[in-house]
């Protein structure tokens, strides 16, 4: 009812169409429920091929699995970890056809037929890779959470520098591409270390890049 312009709302009105919201919305949610989310999961499951480390995989899985979580769910490769989850502090970095990705922010699905390279597939104890070997001689880690993905982005990134890829910094985009210290540090920059150990992360990729 309306009085002086303004509409009179008793307590009791509100009252009474707060339940009445709440109802629709409860309502709602019951009827989400209901519908059949066996089937409608069973749906989004689709066939994946890859190769992982030199491995064939095949596996069934949701189309909206990420490719970390493949990874380190389903094909129980725990190397890569899960940081910030939105491809912001590197943790998660994987190589897919030589190539470094966020893996969080990628879909299993994109990747149908390609080649995926972890940490575990860089090398092993008995046998370091070059890189994870410099990373131990420089001690380029402290809690090493972050360590799987600061290898394999610095692999990557001399990879990029040999190959001539140009990043933010690069001055002679029609010379040879050098690994300076600039370079690997702006192209690295993606790759966060909260113990900081990034001084010692530039002296093990500098060894690398030397040999």
């Amino acid at each position: 009812m309306a009085e002086n312009g303004f509409l009179k709302v008793s307590r009791r009105g509100m009252l009474a169409g707060g339940v009445a919201s709440a109802a629709v919305g409860q309502a709602s949610i019951l009827r989400a429920q209901d519908t059949a989310p066996g089937s409608a999961a069973k749906e989004a499951k689709v066939p994946v091929r890859l190769t992982v480390n030199g491995t064939p995989q095949e596996l069934e899985l949701d189309s909206r699995t990420t490719l970390l979580d493949t990874l380190r769910e389903h094909l129980k490769l725990t190397g890569s970890k899960k940081g910030c989850d939105h491809g912001q502090c590197g943790a998660c970095t994987v190589m897919v056809n030589g190539t470094r990705i966020n893996s969080c922010l990628s879909l299993a699905v994109q990747h149908q037929g390609d080649e995926i390279t972890t940490i575990e597939g860089l090398g092993s104890p008995e046998d370091l890779h070059p890189m994870q070997a410099a990373f131990v001689e420089h001690d380029g880690y402290q809690c090493g959470y972050c360590t799987p993905g600061q290898i394999c982005s610095a692999v990557a990134v001399l990879e990029e520098i040999r190959n001539g890829v140009p990043s933010h910094v690069t001055e002679d985009l029609t010379g040879r591409m050098r690994a300076t210290e600039m370079e690997m540090r702006e192209r690295m920059s993606g790759n966060i270390c909260r113990c900081g150990a990034y001084s010692n992360i530039a002296e093990a990729m500098a060894q690398v890049a030397k040999g």
